[in-house]
């Protein structure tokens, strides 16, 4: 890992509780709050519903290195214009509405 799992976590909250909010409705973001970053770019990171693959709360927390690093990168490639963060939604969405209850 290139950094220390303190320091992934801290680019993490960073990221989904200032940096994206503030951009949000400057770039047309469909989201605004944490939670909903946090969701949209676990759920990219795990390729599905981040529930069914991370246990725990909150899931930042409980996430593996890779899985938070991968969510991080996503992040940070959405903030710099190398990502989509509306498809990322589209996706997320997408896999909760196929998800059996």
């Amino acid at each position: 890992m290139l950094c220390t799992r303190k320091a992934l976590e801290e680019r993490w909250l960073r990221l989904t509780r200032e940096t994206m909010p503030a951009l949000a409705a400057g770039r047309g973001w469909p989201v605004r709050y944490d939670h909903c970053f946090q969701r949209i770019l676990l759920d990219a990171a795990c390729e599905g519903v981040w529930y069914d693959r991370i246990a725990g709360r909150p899931a930042y927390a409980h996430a593996d290195d890779r899985t938070l690093e991968r969510a991080v990168a996503l992040g940070e490639a959405c903030v710099a214009g190398r990502e989509d963060l509306e498809a990322l939604n589209r996706r997320s969405l997408a896999w909760r509405r196929e998800r059996p209850r």
